[in-house]
């Protein structure tokens, strides 16, 4: 289970060309809420794109439904982009942004782990990850932070520094964070999919139900 700490990319080559699978699971009525929207963008790489999974059974969707299961009217952009890294994040986070037709209530970063996969320097890494937060810092954007984890096979020097940048980025930036959001899962073979990278629809419904406190406690208080 090495690589599903690493958990992004999959096949980092096939990946930007590769179409989630209809899996054959029945699509879920829409919950709808009263009360004013709030609008979260999930901006990520594989994990929130939702890889080989029918498009309801992603991250951002199951996590929308989720949040309005508990009354709060919640719309979340799937903004995953698959074989993503940090430094494509900071190339396309901009943009992202100036197309909003509102500014999100919250804003949910999750990279990295392309980057280990593609053997890029935690440094590198940080660079680009402080580019997107002093973004998201400037227009006022709170951020949940999803942080994950090297394996050990990378060493202890690149574990370390790997490791720490999510939980420094997140108090240099005043964001959120998730230490390991892979944590419920990651040692449950049986909650990947066959690549042992990406989670089942099983596995993202249990990490939307580890996540779903930390997510509603990093929204902003509704006036």
């Amino acid at each position: 289970m090495a690589l599903a700490l690493a958990a992004c990319g999959g096949a980092v080559e096939e990946a930007d060309s590769a179409e989630a699978a209809e899996t054959g699971s029945e699509v879920p009525e829409e919950i709808v809420v009263d009360g004013p929207e709030v609008r979260i963008i999930a901006f990520g790489d594989s994990l929130f794109a939702g890889y080989n999974l029918a498009e309801h059974e992603g991250y951002p969707e199951r996590l929308q439904r989720a949040l309005r299961q508990e009354g709060i009217n919640a719309t979340v952009v799937d903004a995953g982009v698959s074989g993503d890294t940090s430094s494509g994040g900071l190339e396309r986070i901009g943009f992202l942004l100036d197309q909003q037709p509102v500014k999100p209530d919250l804003f949910i970063l999750e990279l990295g782990g392309n980057d280990m996969l593609r053997g890029i320097q935690p440094a590198a890494t940080r660079e680009n990850f402080e580019g997107m937060l002093s973004e998201l810092q400037s227009r006022g954007i709170p951020v949940l932070l999803m942080g994950m984890r090297s394996p050990p096979n990378y060493g202890p020097e690149y574990q370390q520094e790997f490791d720490g940048l999510y939980g420094e980025l997140a108090g240099e930036y005043d964001a959120e964070l998730v230490p390991f959001w892979l944590e419920s899962i990651y040692q449950s073979p049986e909650l990947f999919q066959s690549d042992r990278i990406h989670p089942t629809a099983e596995g993202i419904d249990r990490l939307v139900a580890d996540t779903l406190d930390d997510v509603q406690a990093a929204l902003p208080e509704q006036g």
